[in-house]
């Protein structure tokens, strides 16, 4: 793995964009979306007081491969035998409860299958919070130094890398395609029913794209926002910002679900902005959901 050193210094976390404002520049969404972010906020003040070396990329199909053989760990989506989801062309989501995009969870799929076609280049996905834990632990153990999964300070802030509009490149959804793997008109075919979330243009990628297809952010890191959601360290609190400490923010002592960041190959430009917080339970495998690395 690359890791690319990360400077210490501080930040404005967070978003206060009036809703008025998001429902003017994504017209796509339906306009309550737009007065349930307080999660966003408020916009408060970080200091990351050390520097840290952050992975270029998200874990890979090909560095968890090798992870599983040396290690003996088993996956969860193998562990507890209900697989993970997938992409199949005759699934029509409408016709389940909870209007998934995708198939499962079912054995069929795993980190190894997601229904589409990977190579060792692309992001590992299906894996789970404790899978990002035991990988990590293992590398820690093997090589001697500390790897964990960065917190949801650091990553908001080497995904900023000094700027303060929604992406770091700026602030317009429609310039995403040439910054990032997302919802594009290359995905659109695959998912009719949400055509009308696709970006104008085209990143070459309709699913997955191998890491580092785009370039770099101003510190060097590639894929921040999209291609697969990214799991960071901390519990998830709607209020947590309110009282969040103002040096090394940690997250919540305790919760129910684990923060993720970044957006996916699948996702809309609002849910791709650097302060958008999504979240999930630790053993959530998804075709959506992989990893990216602190070695400290």
């Amino acid at each position: 793995m690359v890791f690319v050193r990360i400077p210490a210094g501080s930040f404005w976390m967070g978003s206060a964009e009036p809703p008025e404002r998001l429902a003017r520049d994504y017209p796509q969404l339906e306009p309550q979306r737009f007065s349930k972010l307080g999660d966003e906020a408020p916009v408060h003040r970080v200091r990351i007081t050390r520097a840290f070396w952050l992975g270029q990329h998200e874990v890979t199909v090909g560095q968890f491969r090798r992870f599983i053989e040396a290690s003996g760990h088993v996956p969860q989506s193998v562990a507890d035998g209900t697989g993970g989801y997938g992409y199949n062309p005759t699934y029509d989501p409408a016709t389940t409860a909870r209007g998934d995009a995708f198939e499962g969870r079912l054995p069929r799929y795993s980190w190894r299958d997601p229904g589409f076609a990977q190579t060792d280049e692309h992001p590992v996905v299906n894996v789970t919070w404790h899978d990002s834990q035991a990988l990590a632990a293992w590398l820690s153990r093997t090589e001697g130094h500390r790897y964990r999964l960065p917190t949801e300070a650091e990553w908001e802030y080497a995904c900023r890398a000094g700027t303060r509009t929604r992406y770091p490149h700026g602030d317009d959804p429609q310039t995403l395609v040439q910054h990032a793997n997302l919802f594009d008109q290359d995905a659109a075919p695959y998912w009719p029913r949400w055509s009308q979330h696709a970006l104008t243009g085209s990143d070459g990628h309709a699913f997955t794209a191998p890491v580092g297809s785009h370039a770099p952010n101003a510190w060097g890191v590639q894929d921040m926002l999209g291609n697969v959601w990214e799991w960071v360290s901390d519990w998830h609190g709607d209020d947590y910002y309110a009282h969040s400490p103002r040096k090394d923010p940690q997250g919540p002592a305790q919760g129910t679900v684990r923060v993720r960041r970044g957006g996916s190959w699948h996702t809309w430009p609002f849910y791709a902005r650097c302060s958008f917080r999504n979240w999930n339970d630790p053993d959530t495998r998804y075709t959506l959901v992989g990893i990216r690395l602190v070695r400290e």
